[in-house]
């Protein structure tokens, strides 16, 4: 008998989703290799026939439709492939020493060509050494055999359970490097280390992608604060022109929001994964090294003034949206009282001219009644006239006198009564 309601239909995939991309263990001495490629969302269907390819050719069963991440054996390593919001990753693992540091490295043992002909471009990739602690070298010869007299970043990880250093440096095979030393990891603590070292590397070059749109945007944004500054003071001087005030703040309007728009995406997935990597880094529980900067220290002074410069700038375009449509607005409303007073002005000379209109129309009416009177009293006098001749007593002048009053009335009234009609039509 069942005890609950019905699941909700996505109970078991978020129920899953804290389980997902789980780490690789790697024991010490090992290899790794690390790829992220930034994928467009119409090759993600090439890029998993790419990997199903791969997979059925060493007898792997392929990953599902849809699917975000997989991991099995490939030959003598260890592919962990994962889908994210932008980018695809590839980490391979070999447990396998090497003499030479960061030779025969782990991605070497895919098929040749098979990681190059990978869908996207690359954003990140990275080699790692996993040392025994009785195998590190000093930090003078490991600056100079693993990272060719680089400067080191360096710093004690996982509460003092290893060793990680970096130089943060794309070397002439277009990889990064790291290694990690051994002093007391598990082999799955040495994986998630790796993981998190990896992914402190992606997400910082996800990051910055929003660093060059900032740069572009910066003298646009001057040029446009400029200009309004300019506006604006026009506007408090009241100069006048104020059509073409308003036709130039909305094209600065304009441009501001294809600005925004066309940028937004990318400031905002900057703070995302900004937060990612601080994140990351937190989870390394970093104990400082003498003589090296840590990686919290480094990122701290190199990373975070890119972010802030995004978010500035990014902040700018917000803050300039704001100030243009609130000069917009002020100027329009100074517009629309000016063609209030326009409009006022206009309706006050529209009701002098019908008064006017109504003067005239009461002129050309009592003209009208002095033609129509003078026309029936013609007809009066020819009637009377016609009556004399019958044989009437009749006086015509002074008929025709008598009922030029008559005639006046009856004129009058008949005008009125048609002006009335008029006005109900014209009501109805």
């Amino acid at each position: 008998m069942r005890l609950l309601p019905a699941d909700l239909p996505e109970r078991a995939s978020l129920s899953l989703e804290v389980h997902a991309r789980p780490s690789e263990p790697l024991a010490a001495p090992g290899r790794a290799s690390y790829v992220a490629v930034l994928v467009d969302p119409d090759e993600r269907d090439r890029e998993l026939a790419h990997l199903g390819k791969l997979c059925r050719n060493h007898g792997q069963a392929a990953p599902e439709p849809g699917a975000v991440h997989w991991s099995g054996r490939i030959g003598g390593v260890q592919l962990k492939w994962e889908r994210h919001g932008e980018f695809s990753s590839y980490t391979l693992l070999l447990a396998a020493g090497s003499v030479v540091p960061f030779a025969d490295p782990a991605a070497a043992q895919l098929p040749p060509g098979w990681l190059a002909s990978a869908p996207g471009m690359t954003l990140y990739a990275g080699h790692a050494e996993l040392l025994q602690a009785e195998d590190a070298p000093s930090l003078p010869d490991l600056q100079q055999d693993f990272f060719a007299g680089c400067p080191v970043v360096g710093s004690a990880v996982g509460d003092g359970a290893g060793l990680a250093f970096s130089d943060f440096l794309i070397h002439p095979d277009g990889f990064g490097r790291l290694v990690l030393v051994d002093q007391g990891f598990t082999p799955l603590m040495a994986g998630r280390m790796l993981q998190r070292l990896f992914e402190i590397e992606a997400y910082r070059m996800m990051a910055l992608l929003a660093f060059p749109v900032a740069r572009r945007l910066s003298p646009r944004l001057l040029v446009i604060e400029r200009a309004l500054a300019g506006l604006t003071d026009n506007i408090a001087s009241d100069a006048g022109g104020d059509e073409k005030l308003l036709h130039e703040l909305t094209r600065l309007a304009a441009e501001v929001e294809s600005g925004l728009s066309a940028s937004q995406f990318r400031f905002g997935a900057c703070r995302a994964y900004a937060e990612l990597v601080r994140t990351r880094i937190a989870e390394l529980r970093e104990r400082r090294l003498s003589g090296l900067q840590s990686i919290d220290e480094f990122m701290s002074r190199r990373f975070t003034p890119a972010v802030a410069t995004c978010a500035t700038v990014s902040q700018r375009m917000h803050d300039l949206s704001e100030r243009v449509a609130q000069a917009s607005h002020l100027l329009s409303t100074r517009v629309d009282i000016a063609r209030e007073h326009q409009n006022h002005a206009l309706l006050a000379s529209m009701d002098r001219r019908a008064r006017l209109q109504l003067r005239l129309q009461q002129t050309v009416e009592g003209l009208s009644v002095a033609a129509i009177v003078y026309y029936m009293a013609g007809v009066a006098g020819y009637l009377a006239k016609g009556g004399r001749s019958l044989g009437a007593p009749l006086d015509v002048d002074l008929f025709v006198g008598l009922s030029v009053p008559v005639l006046a009335l009856l004129a009058f009234h008949a005008v009125r009564k048609a002006r009335g009609r008029a006005r109900e039509n014209e009501a109805a």
